[in-house]
This record gives C-alpha cells, structure tokens and sequence, in this order.
C-alpha cells in the first residue's frame, strides 16, 4: 500500500468558525521507501490570514494573493492521495479541516477523506507507545534522534519530511534506505544483504560490577520518580 505522509498549514485552529487551509504538504512512501513523488500546494484561504498564524508558519497574506483556491486544485490532491494510507500527526485536526473544505465544493463531489484513505495518527501511536511523555513533532525528533534543525517555522512539506523519517523511526526503522531509482545488490526484493561469515568476530564489551551497581541505582531513582517498576 501507498503511505502518504500529511501536513496542512491553516489560518487557525478552527475549521467550524471560518479557519482555511493554506497549505499542503505530502511524500510518498511505498515499501517504507521515499519515492520523492511529493505534493505540495498553496491555496489562497478566501479570508484573511492572521497575525498571530503569520508568526507560527511565516505565510502571508500577500504571498497568497495569487494562489489558486482550494476548489481548483481539489481534483489534482484527491488524485494524489486517493487509495492510500495517509499518516499524520495529530489526524483528527488534518482531516477536519480538509473534510470542511471538501464540504465547502459546490457539488460535494469527493464525500469525505476517510471514503478514499485509511487513516493513521501518529499522535495516538506516539501516546502508546510513550505514555506520560511530551509527543509533539520536535519532541519525537529529539527521542528518535531525528534531525529537524531546518525547522525553524512550520510548514506543510517540511513537516511531512520530518514525519517521514518520525514515522520509520517509531514503526522499526526503514527497511531500505535505497531511494526512488537505485538499485539493491539484494538478490530479493526487500532482502537483508548477507554478512561474510569470514569478517572477525565482533568483541563484546561487559558491564563491570560498579557499572551494574550505578545502573540498578538509576534504575531504582526513575521507578521510584515514575511511580512505576523499571527493569530494563
């Protein structure tokens, strides 16, 4: 299955009281592979941006003055996204906001989101695995030790890119790091590569006892924070 990686920009935070989207951003994944088929559209709101959005994502009135409206590049995203699994970070805000604005189309002809994607949350996904702990974007790029540092305002295809690299990060890793074009000197698609049986075998350092003794104290120092019996 495709896996299209989402993000929208907005003028705010509430699609039910008049707030637009600006902008969307997606890549494509497909076998956990960057494919490089990216989306990536502005779109003029029909309303004013506000000041204090203008400072979260730096899109302004002026540079959307002559971007097309949502309805005349509907066609080209529903194409795009239409079958695949759609992964974003905080869904239920993403989705409300384009289902409002396929709701807003003369003839309503697409329905909803939901009726040509599956839907992934990898807000939800990261608050099961990380309970209790702060799991926005950055704060993942920091634990996964994914690199955002070019991330100095929001923006959609940015966003996604980041997500991308989130999203392996939290789901295993990416398989094949090959992209779009190359070829793997696998002899199955999707194959691990062989490790040579006559490389030196690898040294394996032990902890020494002080080591275990200052890790079991750690230990015991973030159960007892935590509230919760810690045994790794």
């Amino acid at each position: 299955m495709r896996q299209i990686i989402l993000d929208t920009e907005t003028t705010g935070v509430d699609p039910l009281n008049g707030d637009r989207i600006i902008e969307i951003g997606a890549v494509e994944l497909v076998k956990r592979r960057l494919t490089h088929n990216n989306y990536h559209q502005y779109i003029q709101p029909e309303r004013e941006v506000p000041q204090d959005a203008i400072e979260v994502h730096g899109i302004t009135n002026e540079f959307l003055a002559d971007k097309p409206v949502f309805a005349q590049v509907v066609d080209a995203f529903m194409e795009y996204v239409a079958g695949a699994e759609l992964i974003i970070h905080n869904a239920p805000f993403d989705v409300g906001f384009i289902n409002m604005e396929l709701s807003l189309l003369p003839d309503n002809r697409w329905g909803k989101i939901e009726d040509h994607c599956t839907i992934t949350d990898t807000l939800k996904m990261a608050r099961k695995t990380y309970p209790g702990q702060r799991n926005s974007l950055d704060a993942l790029c920091k634990r996964l030790m994914v690199d955002n540092s070019n991330r100095t305002l929001h923006g959609a295809l940015l966003d996604s890119e980041i997500l991308a690299d989130v999203y392996l990060a939290m789901t295993g890793g990416q398989t094949n790091l090959l992209l779009g074009g190359e070829e793997s000197d696998s002899d199955a698609e999707g194959a691990v590569k062989k490790i040579s049986r006559d490389r030196l075998p690898l040294k394996v350092l032990y902890a020494t006892d002080d080591e275990l003794t200052r890790h079991r104290s750690k230990l015991e120092e973030i159960s007892q924070k935590s509230g919760q019996t810690i045994s790794w």
